[in-house]
């Protein structure tokens, strides 16, 4: 019976399994599909042009993809900092009383919809960012801000448990060659858990760049090339949102095309950073 339930089970987890893989599969499949004819149609050179006017049959996809790459390395320099050196914290350093209130806490953040994440900067980052550079507050710097706030609990949550996993003897040995407790954190314990923290800064590029309602209630929507820190932008992922409800014909084509290059975006970051994962294992 007993050898019967593991077969079982092992059948059932090359299912889920098999599944998995079938529905990257078939996403892959629709989206190359759709999007490549598409962009033949359009023409590389109008599709990675500077202009989109769907209703001159421009459709110049460039200002949205430098917005995603800006809007994304805002948040990866505002984020991956604080969200490293508060699992340090969490991980080496914080009381457990404190850690009991600090770890849950971590959590919920993960747990709320972007929708209010988004409220919260429309309400808070905007007006403070109004306040001291006199715009509108709607911009590359906002949702940079906002950004890195979001993606803190996604590098927490995976940084924080790949620090615990370090075997207590890197710290100690680091300690009897007569390091302080700062330092053995630092040099010894840090090093050895990269692998874990470059996993947790990799999901994290992830959701900022995949963001989408957030940074269309303070990004400003506008679809033209940011000039500066302070100018209105719009991401990939904005656009298709905003104009996938009324758009017909080739203008829903591009966007689905737009969709394609996000996703090709995503592969080529996702591809770079385990490179360097690799290359910190070795």
């Amino acid at each position: 019976m007993a050898k019967f339930k593991e077969t079982a089970m092992h059948y059932v987890f090359l299912l889920t399994a098999c599944v998995s893989i079938a529905a990257v599969a078939v996403i892959c499949v629709y989206l190359l599909a759709n999007g490549i004819p598409t962009i033949a149609e359009i023409g590389l050179g109008n599709f990675f042009g500077l202009t989109w006017k769907p209703s001159q049959n421009l459709y110049g996809i460039v200002p949205f993809i430098v917005g995603s790459i800006y809007v994304t390395a805002g948040a990866i320099i505002v984020g991956v900092p604080v969200g490293i050196l508060c699992a340090v914290f969490l991980a080496r350093f914080c009381p457990r009383r404190l850690y009991q209130v600090l770890n849950p806490a971590v959590r919920l953040m993960a747990g709320i919809p972007s929708i209010v994440y988004g409220f919260f900067g429309l309400m808070v980052i905007v007006p403070v960012v109004q306040q001291l550079t006199g715009t509108s507050g709607k911009g590359l710097l906002t949702a940079s801000l906002l950004l890195g706030i979001m993606i803190l609990p996604t590098i927490i949550g995976t940084a924080e448990p790949a620090l615990r996993a370090v075997p207590q003897s890197y710290y100690e040995g680091a300690l009897a060659l007569g390091a302080t407790h700062e330092r053995s954190t630092f040099t010894a314990v840090l090093p050895a858990a990269a692998s874990g923290v470059m996993s947790g800064v990799i999901l994290g590029v992830g959701r900022a760049i995949g963001e989408t309602m957030a940074v269309i209630m303070i990004a400003g929507n506008q679809a033209r090339m940011p000039g500066g820190l302070l100018d209105g932008l719009r991401t990939m992922t904005s656009n298709i949102v905003l104009e996938m409800g009324y758009s017909t014909g080739l203008h829903r084509q591009a966007l689905i095309a737009t969709g394609v290059v996000l996703f090709v975006f995503i592969l080529i970051i996702n591809t770079c950073f385990s490179l360097m994962k690799r290359r910190s294992e070795t």
